[in-house]
């Protein structure tokens, strides 16, 4: 029998993870009392949580409905469904339920820049945060990348910068941010998710309460279904009035604000063409947030890119092998696929691992449309093959460096090879770096074809 709160002046704090015990050291902190619970019957780390919070009450296992009506405010790791019952008989009984994004967005006294979309939040939000810094703004940058938000409020920070997954939008009743976008859509998450329209519908909540939103003209999934009174800036194709864009000058393509050219792509450190609207989005919100572009410029001349998202590894025999690890859904390898394709010249894409329930039809556009050919591994390899054997040959792998191997082997010199999973990792790695670090290994051990090492 649960040991009931006498009081309902309590929060619940659901979750045990990065995220649970900085709202619970935030509660802490604002000596609020709370009751510290898990959906795991015994969670990593629990003498360690025991011991940095001694006098809380800990619950473990199926979370108990009693306790959750008895509190005032139930707060929700990212990873824990709200469709879990115990959680929605309490939300349906009047109880608060919200995430760490919520509390952040109460207690947080700068303006904030809010990044979500499926692909290139990360890259998108350092790249930003970059930029502030190199304007000498005072910076903070975290959420869904780094350090989580609560753990980020400091009395001196004169902007905030934070990639949002679905996950955190979901507990966001209005983030009020100073700019706000959502750079793409594709299919994620659906293993969460009962179809498009609900994860559609979480990513457009970070433009509840926005002063400035910032609109990925080519992709209308991205667009607000309403006005909600924002300014709306669009980033992405041809340049034009209010807009950042592309524009051509003397044979060269060149980030243009309105129609002033501001750096040529062939400046750029970062590959891809997904990149290129990467920079561009970075620019639009930067713009909005109020950094000046002379340093938004030289930060995209110095920016190299994060590990495993289309990180150059090495040239070996003349074949460029590129860590994509990141790509974790159709939509990021599709734009990887497009970003680095070089026809004539072929591109040997290895993807695979667990799909979480994705239609890789979609993927097939994109391999019709360039020279590649697939490796695939993990266990959702054979139903990418039953997806795109039609327009792309198909070799399958047992391990990273047997996919490495066959890679190498069908590659010629200009060729290049790409991990780009379209997959989450956990059939066969412990996560999307330890997949990416065991291919950026695996590359670097190779031999030169013809025995030099």
């Amino acid at each position: 029998m649960t040991q009931m709160i006498a009081t309902n002046r309590i929060k619940a704090v659901i979750g045990t993870g990065i995220t649970g015990l900085s709202v619970a050291r935030f509660l802490v902190q604002q000596q609020q009392a709370f009751v510290l619970l898990d959906t795991r019957a015994t969670p990593p780390n629990l003498e360690k949580i025991k011991a940095e919070f001694p006098g809380v009450q800990l619950q473990l296992g199926d979370l108990d409905v009693d306790t959750l009506l008895h509190c005032e405010e139930i707060i929700v790791s990212p990873g824990i469904s709200l469709e879990t019952p115990s959680i929605a008989k309490a939300k349906d009984a009047g109880v608060s339920v919200v995430g760490d994004i919520e509390l952040f967005v109460r207690y947080a006294k700068a303006p904030l820049v809010a990044i979500t979309g499926t692909n290139a939040k990360s890259t998108v939000t350092t790249l930003v945060g970059e930029m502030e810094a190199k304007a000498g703004i005072k910076v903070a940058v975290g959420g869904n990348l780094g350090t989580p938000a609560l753990e980020l409020l400091e009395n001196d920070i004169e902007l905030y910068v934070m990639e949002l997954s679905s996950f955190q939008l979901e507990t966001v009743t209005k983030l009020n941010a100073k700019v706000a976008t959502i750079l793409n859509i594709s299919a994620d998450h659906l293993d969460r998710y009962a179809d498009m329209r609900a994860y559609i519908l979480a990513k457009l909540r970070v433009y509840f309460g926005a002063e400035n939103i910032v609109v990925n003209r080519n992709d209308v999934l991205t667009h607000p279904p309403f006005a909600a009174g924002a300014k709306a800036i669009y980033f992405g194709g041809k340049a034009d009035f209010g807009s950042f864009g592309l524009i051509e000058e003397n044979g060269e393509t060149f980030l243009a604000k309105n129609l002033k050219p501001l750096l040529s792509t062939r400046e750029l450190k970062i590959s891809g063409k997904h990149n290129v609207d990467n920079a561009l989005a970075a620019l639009a919100l930067g713009d909005a947030a109020g950094i000046p572009i002379d340093a938004m410029v030289e930060t995209l001349k110095e920016f190299r890119g994060l590990h495993h998202r289309c990180e150059f590894v090495a040239t070996k025999s003349g074949i460029d092998f590129y860590n994509d690890s990141k790509g974790t859904n159709i939509g990021a390898t599709v734009a990887a696929i497009a970003g680095l394709a070089r026809t004539p010249a072929q591109l040997i894409v290895i993807a695979g691992g667990e799909g979480k329930g994705q239609d890789f039809i979609e993927l097939k556009s994109v391999l019709a449309k360039n020279t590649c050919r697939l490796v695939l591994i993990g266990r959702d390899a054979p139903v990418i093959a039953a997806a795109v054997n039609d327009v792309v040959q198909i070799e399958f792998a047992n391990s990273m460096q047997d996919a490495i191997n066959k890679s190498f082997a069908q590659a010629n010199a200009g060729d290049a090879v790409l991990l780009s999973p379209a997959c989450a990792s956990f059939d066969m790695f412990k996560n999307y770096e330890d997949r990416g670090e065991q291919f950026c290994a695996g590359v670097l051990a190779l031999h030169e074809k013809g025995g030099a090492a």
